[in-house]
């Protein structure tokens, strides 16, 4: 099959386009045909291997699995003789390791029907970035109908579920981001837009009960100034901070910070499972989310779309087709 090869940490000419054997089907698998596949930060991240501190999970000297991709969206191929949810012809979405390929290998609790209104591209841009999304807002926000949330980065992967999902929860949404996103922005709900180009959300007046600071860059001192006296924090990520740490630092600091202020400040380690993806769905099906989908590239072109989402400036979700 065909498949995105990584064998060193470096820049996005790292991945190459090779011809290798399909992944092989343990009891517990599903054997995915691969229609289409996300990229996010996250990938970007485990391409260039920093921060360094990310390789201790991945590799040290180079990543332990080779092929990139974790969000995917496709056909059954094969089951493993202990998998009774899915049959080979099932449209299917979640998240593996290994979906910038022709053929996937994933676990059966990481995998959902395809909602049936979506395309394969569609939903190939849902796992990762709208169950980060739905993590942060519900359980690290703890967000409440009527409460003010602001969310940076709100025309990104992560940010467009999140202006959606806070919506779908009851609040009232403002987002942060560039010019080129603003109609984007409200036209997924958001309730009040902020350019960052043009002004500083930490210098207005306008206090929030919850803020989804999303790979942002602010220190938490300028954060902390417009939230609520008692309102909360999540830091979601962060693209500065040094090689070793990158934006962990910050998250790491507002958790030491947390105990000894009113505010509630929280660090975000999104989790893949299988009811919040299903959560996800549902919302979908309801016409309450629909994911955006900024750019597709094909299989071969996966280098560009991942220096695409390394410059940070993706509208919505990056999307590679199979």
């Amino acid at each position: 099959m065909k498949a995105i090869v990584q064998d060193r940490y470096g820049p996005a000419d790292v991945l190459e386009l090779r011809d290798i054997d399909p992944p092989a089907v343990g009891d517990d698998d599903v054997l995915v045909r691969v229609r289409a596949a996300g990229v996010d930060a996250g990938v970007v991240h485990l391409v260039t291997g920093l921060p360094y501190l990310l390789r201790l999970g991945f590799g040290l000297r180079a990543p332990r699995s080779r092929v990139r991709g974790m969000d995917v969206a496709g056909l059954v191929e094969a089951v493993g003789r202990n998998v009774t949810r899915f049959r080979p012809g099932d449209e299917v979405f979640g998240t593996c390791e290994g979906a910038f390929a022709e053929y996937a290998r994933a676990r059966q609790d990481r995998l959902a029907p395809k909602p049936a209104a979506l395309t394969f591209e569609q939903a190939a841009a849902v796992p990762v970035s709208a169950q980060t999304a739905l993590q942060g807002l519900r359980d690290a926000g703890a967000v409440q109908p009527g409460q003010k949330v602001l969310i940076t980065g709100a025309g990104g992967g992560v940010g467009t579920f999140a202006v959606q999902l806070a919506k779908a929860f009851g609040a009232e949404v403002t987002g942060v981001c560039g010019p080129d996103k603003a109609d984007l922005v409200r036209s997924i709900g958001a309730d009040h837009v902020v350019d960052y180009t043009r002004e500083d959300f930490t210098d207005r007046p306008h206090r929030y009960d919850l803020i989804l600071d999303i790979a942002g860059n602010r220190r938490l001192s300028r954060l902390r100034r417009v939230l609520t006296p008692r309102g909360t924090l999540v830091i979601m990520g962060g693209e500065e901070g040094g090689r070793w740490f990158g934006g962990n630092d910050r998250q790491l600091r507002a958790t030491l910070l947390s105990p000894f202020v009113r505010h509630r400040l929280r660090m975000l380690m999104s989790m893949q499972r299988e009811r919040d993806l299903r959560t996800v769905a549902e919302l979908i099906e309801a016409g309450q989310v629909t994911p955006v989908v900024g750019r597709t590239y094909p299989l071969d072109q996966a280098p560009d779309a991942v220096r695409h989402v390394g410059e940070g400036h993706a509208r919505g979700k990056v999307v590679i087709t199979v």
